[in-house]
């Protein structure tokens, strides 16, 4: 009894503390809202749609969140801008959001009024892969080694405007070279869709691509088992250097690829939740609030999910710009973040 009365005053202790910040968040009525994701199909809608599930579970009921097919993807940053104009949320990717908002990218200028509800929402990575045939033929299996020997390698990636282009650039950022000087070197840089990447490296077309990806991304999952491709592991300093641009670091499991049979050491730039810095903060906290409480039926929603931890969403690692107040708030009333 003695036991159940302790267990009982500290609950009522807990419920009090957390009372007040709960209710100056209350929203008052029902809300509607335009979430921006990519077209049916893909990773960002897919995460979208379970996201979209958890809030309306908070909200007031009458509440609406309609999601539309209008963002780029990984880099729809600069579509929340303009004091939510074109949508009230989106799904980016960490890295791009730190470079829309720190210099701007797809040719908008940097986009300051962005901020975060949550980050870490998947395992994403930079995929770096050469066919077996190149390494074979060249004894060359390190990005840094192709590099320093300036070798034409035959490159192909993703079209303009998508994170695996802008992944690609990065990467050779890291290493001090950029596309172009691969085409000065007598090399090839190709740039399309997905479907045409995989055929291209099947037929030994192209000797290598660079892109950003989660396992069991289609594409890739049936090149690895039509053709022998070689896993490529970044040396140390170019995966700091890409840390610093706005990645974090990633460990991609053996077996993640037919044929690889060894883990691969990677950075990725995770899926994270933005809004306009104007939306209202009891909004802003109530949308962190459904994120996070339904963790675990967002993992079941989506498989790379289940990596989502509500304890490390706030870490500028995985959101890339700075918390929106009301997510900021709700952070440290669970504790996760220190006033």
């Amino acid at each position: 009894m003695k036991k159940f009365m302790v267990l009982a005053i500290a609950v009522i202790m807990t419920l009090a503390m957390s009372a007040p910040v709960t209710a100056e968040y209350a929203l008052s009525g029902p809300v509607d809202l335009t979430f921006a994701a990519q077209e049916v199909g893909t990773a960002a809608y897919n995460y979208a749609a379970a996201i979209q599930s958890a809030m309306l579970k908070e909200l007031p009921e009458g509440s609406n969140i309609a999601i539309t097919t209008t963002s780029p993807g990984g880099v729809g940053a600069p579509i929340i801008v303009n004091n939510a104009e074109q949508c009230d949320i989106v799904m980016s990717n960490a890295g791009p959001a730190k470079w829309s908002y720190e210099d701007g990218i797809l040719g908008n200028e940097p986009t300051k009024d962005i901020a975060a509800l949550a980050g870490g929402m998947g395992h994403d990575f930079v995929n770096v892969m050469f066919t077996q045939k190149f390494v074979d033929d060249t004894g060359i299996s390190t990005i840094e080694e192709l590099v320093e020997k300036q070798y034409p390698v035959k490159l192909i990636i993703k079209k303009n405007g998508t994170l695996g282009e802008l992944s690609a650039e990065k990467v050779l950022e890291a290493c001090g070279v950029t596309l172009d000087d691969i085409v000065s070197w007598g090399g090839v840089v190709e740039k399309t869709g997905g479907d045409a990447i995989k055929s291209g490296l099947q037929d030994d077309l192209y000797d290598m691509t660079i892109d950003h990806l989660g396992a069991g991304q289609a594409n890739t999952t049936e090149l690895c088992l039509t053709h022998d491709m070689y896993a490529v592991q970044l040396g140390e300093e170019t995966l700091a250097n890409l840390v610093t641009m706005g990645y974090d670091y990633v460990t991609v499991e053996p077996g993640t690829w037919n044929g690889q049979d060894t883990e691969i050491q990677s950075v990725g730039s995770q899926q994270v939740v933005l809004v306009s810095t104007t939306m209202d903060e009891a909004l802003a906290y109530t949308l962190t609030k459904a994120i996070c409480e339904h963790e675990a039926e967002l993992g079941e929603a989506v498989a790379a999910m289940t990596y989502f931890d509500p304890a490390t969403a706030h870490s500028i690692t995985l959101t890339g710009v700075e918390l929106h107040p009301g997510a900021r708030a709700y952070y440290v009333e669970m504790g996760y973040l220190a006033e």
